[in-house]
């Protein structure tokens, strides 16, 4: 147990360190979120699954953190590029983003611009622009003349400034201190936009992100489901999605950190700034920028997804009742099914809603009679393809009123019909059987029927499939174990 990481999360979650300390020990023992809440409360001094679950979640964060800090700490040393003074604030760095910034201008680089100015010998000279910001006086043009070398691709003196620029701009673009101010400006003062992709305009499979044909909004209060929804538009390729803060206020950031006075040296300081956003802040820093507006976006979707499964799993079950299960349908009709108290099928058949007069008189028979032959408490209609039209007839057709007609949830009911499980129990019976069965279920004991799918597959959310899948399954699989 790592004392450190326990005393940090019982001062962000403000609980006791002993509280924390034993529930970091229930954890490494193999308990389960469920089985501490329940069962452990004297350890954990009463913590809520919530709490538990956060300090597991944190505990993991930070282990993750100690395993890159180890591995740049690895890095440097092994190169040889390892001081006291980056030692120390690689050991004071508390998120992964300090730590991959104060690892970045050592990160091995492919060949850069500054690279090559760098190769061309013009390194001494951007170091004497940078040592002379504040000295007026200084001949920038007449020291820059010195490295002028037609050998070595250095024609004259813009030349030389040029390169010794490129390579000023690379060292901003590394500056942790730079990135980290820029990191501010996009979260509080970015803006995402997105564009129609040119020639898509009237595309037929375009259409249903029309809405953001020309859409603009504040990256710190964009909705979830917004983000998911346009990123999924520029997945299939039909959007074009910027975050980008004012240029003019990013520059101006990056200068206020840079550069000071008004010299010569000063002058080319100010240009390379801007270059370095233009060129080289401006794509990475709204990589990150996306990175992390994806990341809160899943977040808060991931929530929505196991609060919906949550609400799912602990439906009221209407328990032991014969149950007539409908599983609705169009063209191949509606799949009728009858199971007794304990969930056993007892009878199967398929009625028309679609066609001549005959076709509606046999099926309201059939239901009558089958609700009257096996005496039949309850109607689950699955709420997929014509569940509104199957439960219009229904309820025309003269039921007793003693039975009530109910619409189920039906997500995943195709999964277990054609599972493995499904065939097991109902050998003898094709995939709509299964699945009319399931419906039928869920109305008596959803838990029971639900848990048998992956809870993916449950249908939680429209844009389930575009959040991280990893995040996705913890935050569903920590709901079916805590209802369970």
């Amino acid at each position: 147990m790592n004392i450190a990481h326990v005393e940090r999360i019982a001062g962000e979650l403000k609980l006791r360190p002993i509280q924390v300390g034993a529930t970091a020990k229930l954890f490494a023992d193999g308990a389960t979120v469920p089985f501490i809440a329940r069962y452990r409360k004297e350890a954990t001094g009463e913590m809520d699954e919530v709490q538990i679950q956060t300090v597991r979640d944190r505990l993991e964060q930070l282990q993750a953190l100690d395993d890159r800090r180890s591995s740049i700490v690895k890095s440097l040393e092994e190169r040889n590029l390892m001081t006291d003074v980056l030692r120390a604030k690689i050991a004071k760095a508390d998120s992964m983003t300090v730590l991959e910034d104060l690892f970045a201008p050592f990160r091995p680089k492919r060949r850069t611009r500054a690279t090559i100015a760098k190769e061309k010998g013009l390194e001494p000279l951007a170091d004497f622009i940078e040592a002379n910001v504040q000295t007026h006086g200084v001949d920038v043009d007449g020291e820059a003349a010195k490295f002028v070398d037609t050998a070595k691709e250095v024609p004259d003196v813009e030349s030389a400034l040029s390169g010794a620029r490129d390579i000023i701009a690379e060292r901003i673009s590394d500056a942790a201190e730079v990135r980290a101010a820029l990191r501010k400006l996009f979260s509080e003062h970015g803006t995402v936009t997105s564009k129609v992709m040119f020639g898509k305009e009237q595309d037929a499979e375009a259409q249903k992100f029309r809405d953001y044909f020309d859409w603009s909004e504040p990256m710190k209060s964009i909705p979830s489901h917004r983000m998911l929804a346009i990123r999924r538009g520029e997945k299939e390729g039909h959007l074009i999605l910027r975050i980008q803060p004012p240029e003019a206020d990013a520059i101006r950031l990056i200068e206020n950190l840079t550069v000071s006075g008004n010299t010569a040296a000063s002058q080319q300081m100010r240009l390379a700034a801007a270059d370095s956003f233009k060129r080289l802040l401006s794509s990475s820093m709204e990589t990150e920028a996306r990175m992390e507006s994806k990341k809160k976006a899943d977040t808060d979707a991931v929530k929505v997804f196991a609060d919906n499964l949550r609400e799912l799993l602990l439906a009221a079950p209407l328990g032991q009742k014969r149950v007539l299960g409908i599983d609705p349908g169009f063209r191949t009709g509606c799949k009728v099914v009858v199971l007794d108290a304990q969930g056993k099928l007892l009878h199967n058949d398929v009625i028309y809603l679609l066609g001549e007069g005959n076709s509606l008189i046999h099926a309201k028979n059939l239901i009558l009679g089958l609700a009257m032959n096996y005496k039949i408490e309850a109607i689950a209609i699955g709420n997929g393809t014509a569940s509104r039209e199957t439960e219009m007839f229904i309820n025309k057709i003269g039921l007793p009123k003693h039975i009530p007609v109910l619409m189920v949830n039906e997500s995943g009911a195709s999964i277990y019909s054609a599972s493995e499980v499904a065939r097991e129990e109902f050998p003898n019976h094709d995939v709509t059987v299964r699945g009319a069965v399931s419906i039928a279920r869920r109305l008596m004991d959803p838990l029971a029927e639900l848990v048998k799918l992956d809870p993916k597959a449950i249908g939680v959310g429209q844009y389930q499939h575009d959040v991280d899948q990893n995040q996705l399954k913890g935050s569903l699989d920590d709901v079916v174990i805590s209802a369970v």
